[in-house]
């Protein structure tokens, strides 16, 4: 079993950062991912790496603005959030993913229906 706990949510006015950050109480993962779900929309993937090749993957939103990158001596993965849009706000969730061998495995690496693990969510809110 996995425990992941995000911190680093907040407000920002349109084209400011944010920074995420999600910590796995093991390294018993193959992927971590980040989410979002905004009201009334369904959970969508946001970004994911796989720890052991370091490979990323990002929806085409954010391709360009947001980087997930990893320190794996603390198990911890970080998302930074650039150029924040108001269409980006929404609350954020880390994921773990146990089975498979990477992101890749069986399927897309942003679809969250692989992910078993999932920590609380922290908002993140963007005015215009």
């Amino acid at each position: 079993q996995v425990q992941v706990v995000e911190s680093g949510g907040g407000s920002v006015q349109a084209g400011g950062s944010l920074k995420l950050s999600c910590t796995a109480s093991t390294r018993s993962y193959v992927c971590l991912g980040w989410f979002r779900q905004a009201p009334g929309n369904d959970r969508e993937g946001v970004a994911a790496i796989s720890p052991g090749s370091g490979l990323t993957y990002y929806r085409d939103s954010v391709k360009g603005r947001f980087t997930i990158s990893q320190d794996n001596t603390k198990n911890t993965v970080y998302l930074q959030m650039n150029s924040l849009k108001p269409e980006d706000t929404a609350i954020y969730y880390c994921a773990a993913r146990s089975s498979g061998e990477n992101c890749q495995w069986g399927g897309p690496p942003l679809d969250p229906g692989p992910f078993r693990y999932w920590g609380q969510g922290t908002q993140v809110t963007v005015s215009s």
